[in-house]
């Protein structure tokens, strides 16, 4: 195969997006995202989106190409990631895949994999204790069933909990289990960079953008949206946490020191789901850049 999928991978606010731009501008190739809250065009400031000098000089797809009132799930993405490889294949022996998101990048190199079909009749179960006993009960349910998920999936979001716990009762098999099966062959060479770095280091940096996210206007984006948040695309750290503040449960002091906590718990989660990504070539910030391209270019011609 001489077609090669450049795939940069690591923790939110570690510096992958400047990454993958000087790659694309290195290869003349164009990029696709893998952030499950970039997609949508309404969510700006907390889903800390290129910039638009950025998005401007180099070509990026599935980036804004989708509303928050749209449905849309991760098989629809792997049909719309996989499409846009190919497009970029036809101008280009290299493509450039950026993300913090474990299982969007997962399934664009490795397939979906194929979960049984739910009843109704669980799922309904459970969006009633949901409401009847909270989420904590379904978290400690989940926790019991299976300790991996527990593990991996952000616990707070309702809906990534429910199918967690729907797919183990219903199969009784864990939803992890489903998440590690064989990997579907691909028809291109996978080449992976992730960043990372002292975890005091990245979390400095998570407080910092937190910081400018509020100072760039944060608190009004999600204002803007209120009216909206049962959505599920707004079940996202930044902006649940800005619907607590709006609805006087928290300070504004409250509100960013949450949205910190959370997006570090969340970096947290990040790197465990990369465990999963097989022969990472793993760099620093500081990384040199012409020794990157050069292991890239030997990875190529081999």
């Amino acid at each position: 195969m001489n077609r090669h999928l450049i795939t940069i991978i690591g923790p939110t606010a570690i510096g992958k997006t400047n990454l993958a731009i000087k790659l694309a501008d290195y290869f003349k190739t164009e990029i696709v995202s893998a952030d499950s809250r970039q997609f949508y065009k309404e969510m700006n400031i907390g889903t800390a989106k290129p910039s638009n000098s950025e998005l401007n000089s180099i070509k990026h797809h599935l980036i804004n190409n989708k509303s928050i009132n749209d449905n849309y799930n991760i098989s629809d993405y792997e049909k719309d990631a996989l499409k846009s490889i190919k497009s970029i294949f036809n101008k280009n022996d290299a493509a450039i895949l950026v993300g913090g998101s474990g299982l969007y990048i997962n399934t664009v190199l490795y397939g979906l994999d194929e979960i049984p079909g739910i009843s109704d009749e669980i799922r309904n179960s459970l969006y009633l204790d949901l409401e009847l006993k909270g989420i904590k009960k379904l978290q400690e349910e989940l926790k019991l069933l299976d300790p991996a998920s527990y593990s991996d999936i952000d616990i707070n979001n309702p809906r990534r909990l429910i199918r967690a716990l729907e797919v183990s009762i219903s199969t009784g098999k864990s939803y992890s289990s489903f998440l590690k099966k064989k990997k579907k062959k691909r028809d291109f060479n996978i080449i992976v960079l992730g960043i990372n770095q002292e975890r005091s280091e990245l979390y400095n940096k998570i407080n910092t953008r937190v910081d400018n996210m509020i100072e760039s206007g944060l608190i009004n984006e999600v204002k803007e949206l209120h009216n909206l948040k049962g959505l599920n695309a707004l079940n996202t750290i930044g902006y649940r946490e800005v619907f607590n503040y709006i609805e006087a449960k928290y300070s504004l002091d409250e509100c960013i020191n949450e949205i910190k906590k959370n997006t570090r718990r969340y970096a947290k989660r990040q790197l465990t789901w990369f465990k999963s990504i097989d022969n990472v070539e793993w760099i620093t910030p500081d990384y040199n850049f012409e020794k990157i391209t050069a292991y890239i270019n030997t990875l190529i011609r081999n």
